[in-house]
């Protein structure tokens, strides 16, 4: 009996040790949940600084002033209605006393291209107020003998006696023409810009000279002048080369000297005329240039017509 009872407590004793062995489950904590993040509190943006202003172009504002005098009564071809001008004199006055008023200081802060402007519309403005004073046109007799009824000659005194006010300073057109245009700056180009309010003068353009621009209305001015039948021609059977009067050495021509004259063409010409020829080869055709270049011709100046340009 005590045999039977050992086994017995050895099994019991072996499944109490195996259940023993059994490993236990242990409870996993919690995963504890992640904080929020801490939200800092928003600094306004700084404001940005606007970009600087540009600053007014005060030249161009300027020279737009004789925008419409010039735009409403000179046509593409430079002829001016004078007629339908005359009652609006008070206009060009007005417009007159602005390049009196203009301050000094100011005009010194522009560019070289934008003074010359200013002086070639100050030119133009005055011309048409003289024309306009005069009009139409009075006439002697005796005088009509010399010039058409409609020649600005008969104008007494419209280079030297009319005087006009910029910044505040005494001029005549004779003046401008020399003391601005011969003195101050080296552009010969610009008498191909001054009205002569005549015939055979240059075209008046129908809008007023910008500083950033002015070499192009300068050489488009050039070119105009010389297409035309007062400007050059080349009469190839007589071996003849005509020009405008304005390029006459006692006229405009010497003022070519200092940008156009040449030595090494032209030699059978005096310095002033080899210098108009150089410059303007720039401005005509080549079989015309070769012709200038290459033949044997005799030079003469085109006849000036002083009828008005109207």
């Amino acid at each position: 009996m005590a045999k039977k009872f050992v086994p017995f407590i050895v099994s019991v004793t072996v499944l109490y040790l195996i259940a023993g062995c059994r490993p236990t489950k242990t409870q996993t904590p919690p995963t504890p949940e992640p904080e929020p993040p801490k939200v800092e509190p928003q600094q306004p943006e700084p404001p940005k600084p606007e970009p600087p202003k540009p600053k007014p172009d005060t030249a161009k504002l300027f020279h737009q002033k004789c925008e419409g005098i010039l735009k409403n009564y000179v046509n593409e071809d430079g002829i001016v209605d004078y007629k339908r001008l005359k009652p609006k004199k008070l206009e060009l006055i007005n417009l007159l006393e602005q390049f009196a008023n203009l301050d000094q200081n100011q005009y010194n802060t522009w560019s070289k291209e934008d003074k010359i402007s200013f002086w070639i519309n100050a030119y133009n403005i005055q011309m048409l107020k003289i024309i306009v004073d005069n009009y139409p046109i009075q006439s002697s007799r005796i005088h009509r003998l010399f010039w058409p009824p409609t020649s600005i000659r008969h104008i007494k005194g419209i280079w030297n006696k009319y005087k006009f006010l910029v910044m505040d300073e005494e001029f005549t057109l004779l003046a401008v023409e020399r003391r601005i245009f011969r003195r101050q700056f080296d552009e010969p180009r610009v008498f191909f810009a001054l009205t002569r309010a005549s015939a055979s003068g240059p075209p008046l353009r129908n809008e007023p000279y910008y500083g950033h621009k002015l070499y192009d209305q300068l050489d488009d001015q050039v070119r105009k002048s010389l297409a035309g039948p007062h400007g050059f021609q080349i009469d190839q059977k007589d071996k003849k080369v005509y020009l405008s009067a304005i390029l006459q050495p006692k006229w405009f021509g010497s003022e070519f000297v200092n940008k156009y004259g040449i030595d090494k063409k032209f030699k059978d010409h005096p310095p002033a005329l080899r210098a108009v020829l150089n410059f303007i080869t720039n401005y005509i055709s080549e079989p015309d240039v070769r012709f200038l270049e290459l033949q044997n011709y005799s030079i003469d100046y085109l006849s000036y017509d002083w009828r008005l340009n109207e």
